[in-house]
């Protein structure tokens, strides 16, 4: 698993332990960025089940100012500080363990500019967080990886292949 654009294009992340995390391919956070990109800059980001760390570490490559990373799994927890230390990004960074849509549930309106989430596929947790979003913008700019197959309600869907990213803006 690598970076795929800005200053640790290249570099290679470990990858999930937890054979039940899966990564969001390199195809698709390409794509992500593509669509994403200009918002990062000096960005104030959230990674949702953050897995291994591989949205919220991109974004930081590509300039954000400052991560948040939250996972319920203390195996994904060890992964994503792996990774920041790897990187040496641990002064822009924090970790939090704990359920991602507890978490959303209490941020304010516009903590963030940019959130990312990829929640696992077999769970109704995509919806759920579309929901609080809609309560309670949280951010600029939120970003819901998930299965083509389930439906999604937000502003823009995109489709790779079986994955699809939808995307909320405020």
């Amino acid at each position: 698993m690598r970076i795929t654009g800005g200053e640790f294009r290249g570099r290679t992340l470990k990858p999930p332990t937890d054979r039940r995390v899966r990564a969001t391919t390199e195809k698709v956070r390409e794509a992500l960025f593509n669509i994403v990109g200009s918002s990062i800059p000096g960005a104030r980001v959230l990674d949702l089940f953050a897995g291994s760390g591989v949205l919220g570490l991109e974004a930081l490559s590509r300039g954000a100012h400052h991560v948040d990373f939250v996972d319920v799994s203390s195996r994904s927890l060890q992964t994503v500080r792996a990774n920041i230390r790897a990187l040496d990004v641990e002064q822009c960074t924090r970790v939090y363990r704990g359920d991602a849509l507890r978490y959303a549930e209490r941020l304010e309106d516009s903590a963030y500019e940019v959130a990312f989430a990829d929640p696992p596929y077999n769970t109704d947790q995509a919806l759920r967080l579309l929901e609080i979003f809609r309560r309670c913008t949280f951010a600029q700019i939120l970003s819901v990886e998930h299965p083509v197959a389930l439906k999604c309600p937000g502003d823009d869907t995109r489709r790779y292949g079986d994955v699809a990213l939808t995307f909320c803006y405020r």
